[in-house]
C-alpha cells in the first residue's frame, strides 16, 4: 500500500507515477511555426491555438474534492483527495484512504514537499532534484495545468501540424522526431479533450483525457480526468472525479511534517 500511495501522490503532483519514469523531453522553445492557408475557412494550427487561449482561466483560488481510482496490472484501489490551488503560487494535495490522511504534498514554483504516513518518510527539495530522481522533466505549471484541463506545454511556442480527427481538432508537435506530442480540442468551444506524449524508441506513452467541463466564474474546468500511462513494464490508469469545486474562497495551506519522520535524501 505504501508504494501505491506514493504513486498516486506523484500522479497528482507531476501527472506521472514514480515507477513509470516517462520523460516528457522538453523541446527548445520556438516561435510557433504553422503553415498559412489562403482558405479563410480552414482552422489552421494558429487559429486553433488562438481560440483555445481565448477561453478564460480566471481564478485566484480553487478548492477541489475528488474521488480517485487507481488501477495497474496487479491492483485496483479507491481513495479520495483534497486539492487546494492558489493560482501560480501553491498547490496542496491530501490523499486519504478510509478517511485517514495517508500522504500530503505542498508544491510551489520553487519547492516540492511531501510526506507519507505508512513509511513515516518525507521529502523536501526542488523540481530539478525531483526530476532527476523520477527521470521526468517537471515544473509547477505542468502540475497546475494538468489538474485544470490545460495544455502541459505553452502552445504559442513550438512547431505544430493541424488536422481534423473524428470531428476533433488535433495539433501535433513536430519539433522532435522521437517524442510525439498531440493535443485534441473540441470543435465548439476549443476545450482540451486530450493530450498525449509518446516516446517511440523507449515505447512509453502517457495520455490525459478530460470530460464534463463545467463553468466556474466563466472559466471551464473538467469534472473528470483520466490519466493512462504505458511502458514495457505495464499500464497504469488513474481516474479523478471532481465532486466539489469552489472558486475564489479564502483558503489555508497547512503543511507540517509529523515528528519522527525520516527524510528521503536524493543524491
Amino acid at each position: 500500500m505504501n508504494r501505491f500511495l506514493v504513486r498516486v501522490l506523484f500522479v497528482f503532483m507531476i501527472c506521472l507515477s514514480s515507477s513509470l519514469t516517462l520523460v516528457s523531453c522538453k523541446a527548445k522553445a520556438k516561435v510557433v511555426n504553422v503553415s498559412k492557408s489562403t482558405d479563410t475557412n480552414r482552422m489552421t494550427a494558429e487559429r486553433i491555438i488562438e481560440n483555445y487561449y481565448a477561453n478564460k482561466n480566471d481564478f485566484n483560488t480553487l478548492y477541489i474534492k475528488s474521488n480517485v481510482k487507481y488501477s495497474d496490472e496487479k491492483q485496483t484501489q479507491n481513495l479520495t483527495a483534497e486539492i487546494k490551488i492558489k493560482k501560480n503560487e501553491q498547490i496542496l494535495v491530501s490523499i486519504r484512504f478510509l478517511g485517514i490522511t495517508m500522504a500530503k504534498a505542498l508544491i510551489t514554483p520553487t519547492k516540492v514537499s511531501y510526506y507519507e504516513k505508512l513509511n513515516a518518510s518525507y521529502f523536501e527539495g526542488d523540481f530539478s532534484t525531483l526530476s532527476k530522481w523520477l527521470g521526468t522533466d517537471l515544473d509547477f505549471n505542468k502540475v497546475q495545468n494538468i489538474l485544470l484541463g490545460q495544455a502541459m506545454d505553452d502552445l504559442t511556442k513550438g512547431n505544430y501540424k493541424d488536422s481534423l480527427v473524428d470531428q476533433t481538432y488535433r495539433l501535433e508537435n513536430i519539433s522532435n522526431d522521437n517524442t510525439k506530442k498531440f493535443f485534441f480540442f473540441n470543435k465548439e468551444k476549443f476545450l482540451l479533450n486530450k493530450q498525449e506524449i509518446a516516446q517511440i524508441i523507449e515505447n512509453r506513452k502517457i495520455e490525459v483525457s478530460y470530460s464534463d467541463y463545467k463553468m466556474y466564474n466563466e472559466s471551464p474546468i473538467p469534472s473528470d480526468i483520466a490519466i493512462n500511462a504505458e511502458q514495457e513494464k505495464g499500464k497504469t490508469e488513474i481516474k479523478l472525479g471532481y465532486n466539489t469545486i469552489t472558486i475564489n474562497e479564502e483558503l489555508t495551506f497547512p503543511y507540517s511534517v509529523p515528528n519522527g519522520y525520516k527524510r528521503i535524501l536524493i543524491k
